[in-house]
């Protein structure tokens, strides 16, 4: 943990009493109310206590931050300026993130319940690492030059889209929105930020950290509000190039629909999933196995698009492996506080989250899965909007809680006879965002990873990889790609030239 970081609950909870977050809108290079002056109360979800009053944007307040981006696209000084200025301006925003590393633990922590270890050695390095990383790609993109008769000159430049939507959603506030804006901004674009209304904090900070970091005026403004009133007008937008959204399958198919309402724009989207994650017979460490699947559903409290929920596990080691799992969910997922730095499972994010999982706990159960462990809120923890991590066998892939995304701590254990059959059941899904096998034939994991329908496959592992891994899925799990070049690229266009020499 950061030197300039607090070391104790007691310290962390004393930065708390003290939070005084941003709550304005961030327009063309400042805070502001939004134009109707309504606010609405952002909550800790640990205590149920308000931590802020953010303004509520509306359709006036998404036309005065998009005209301001159109306006610093068309003027040039982002959009047109020299590549390594623009890597400049990003290497010194990533700087200042980190900088800032223990204020954006808080913040998250305070408004969506991750624990703040979590923040400090997860969420603000990666996203540090992502920034660095886009910044870095920005002079390697390349446009080309055709092969042509004598008299004629044909190139292709590759040119930023205009102002880009950034829909955001809660699970990750930091991490998320660094994915969307990084390669928006290093391509050149100007960018209109929703965050999610469940998280809105921190996305108010990075708009001032960019102004500080040498942004100019009007390239990253901040629109705080709820989704049908800032996010469809956002997406509606007729000024709108590209929307760039992380959320659900059902608001990611309005995305596509609201861009063919309006202008056509791009749209690219991360729609969670319900990813399989098979154990073989021959996985080479049971135990090992275990501790990454635990990790996989349980790790920021399940609320992860690619968390590996369903567990297709050989029928042969079924037995040993849930044991496994029961004891490492129980020994490395204590639901517990948030601001305490031992702590490794937080709170959902809000109590609508709360009662949605329960519900599939209650559905798991009416549909005649056994609850192997947890199931309810953890005694003393009841003022927060807590789940226990929890485990269903006896699982059909027919039922609800294996078909649809929970998004909380609960995992369901199917068993199967054979690889052929892991397949299967793990294609039998409209999502297919991640998927991941153990197992120690490297035959097996390499037919696994050739059929199964999923945009990102794991091998011995889960929910691994470095920058240069895209992050997308297939099927309802969305067609965008996050982190690596080709997101980059995605923020571009391309202008064929075709010059005739009298």
């Amino acid at each position: 943990m950061s030197a300039s970081a607090p070391q104790t609950a007691a310290g962390w909870h004393a930065r708390a009493a003290a939070f005084a977050p941003a709550g304005d809108l961030f327009i063309d290079g400042d805070f502001c109310p939004a134009a109707s002056g309504d606010r609405f109360e952002t909550v800790n979800p640990a205590t149920g206590a308000v931590l802020a009053a953010v303004a509520r944007g509306g359709p006036a307040d998404v036309d005065r931050a998009v005209a301001s981006g159109r306006a610093a696209f068309r003027g040039g000084a982002w959009s047109r300026c020299q590549p390594r200025q623009r890597m400049a301006v990003l290497g010194r925003f990533a700087d200042l993130i980190e900088r800032h590393a223990a204020e954006f633990a808080l913040t998250d922590t305070l408004d969506m319940g991750k624990p703040v270890t979590e923040m400090m050695v997860v969420d603000v390095p990666l996203a540090v690492l992502c920034l660095r990383f886009t910044a870095e790609c920005i002079d390697k993109m390349q446009g080309s030059v055709g092969m042509t008769g004598q008299d004629v000159l044909s190139y292709v430049l590759r040119q930023p889209l205009g102002v880009v939507g950034c829909i955001v959603p809660w699970n990750y506030p930091l991490l998320m929105t660094i994915w969307k804006i990084a390669p928006a901004l290093a391509a050149g674009n100007s960018v209109v930020l929703k965050p999610a209304e469940q998280s809105p904090l921190s996305a108010l900070l990075l708009a001032r950290l960019f102004m500080e970091a040498g942004g100019p005026a009007g390239v990253l403004n901040v629109v705080t509000g709820f989704g049908p009133e800032a996010g469809m007008p956002l997406a509606l937008h007729g000024d709108v190039e590209k929307i760039a959204f992380t959320g659900s399958a059902e608001i990611g198919k309005l995305m596509l629909v609201y861009a063919g309402q309006s202008n056509m724009k791009k749209v690219a989207t991360e729609c969670g999933g319900k990813s399989p994650h098979v154990v073989m017979a021959d996985a080479p460490d049971l135990e090992k196995a275990a501790e990454w699947a635990a990790m996989g559903i349980f790790g920021n409290q399940g609320e992860v698009c690619c968390a590996g929920s369903r567990l297709i596990v050989e029928r042969a080691v079924a037995d040993e492996f849930t044991a496994l799992l029961k004891e490492k969910a129980l020994r490395n997922h204590v639901p517990g506080d948030p601001l305490d730095p031992a702590t490794t499972m937080g709170p959902l994010v809000d109590r609508g989250q709360q009662k949605r999982v329960l519900s599939y706990i209650a559905a798991g159960l009416e549909g005649g899965a056994a609850c192997a462990l947890g199931g309810g809120v953890p005694a003393g923890l009841e003022a927060g909007a807590y789940v226990s991590p929890t485990i269903f066998t006896g699982v059909d892939n027919s039922m609800r809680i294996a078909r649809e995304e929970i998004f909380g701590p609960v995992v369901s254990v199917l068993t199967v006879d054979s690889l052929d059959e892991a397949i299967a059941v793990a294609n039998d899904s409209p999502f297919g965002l991640a998927a991941g096998i153990w197992t120690g034939d490297l035959g097996k994991a390499h037919r696994f990873a050739r059929d199964v329908e999923a945009g990102m496959v794991y091998v011995n592992s889960y929910m691994n990889g470095d920058m240069q891994m895209p992050f997308g899925g297939w099927k309802e799990s969305g067609n965008g790609r996050d982190k690596c070049m080709d997101s980059l690229l995605s923020y571009t266009q391309t202008k064929g030239v075709w010059v005739t020499f009298e």
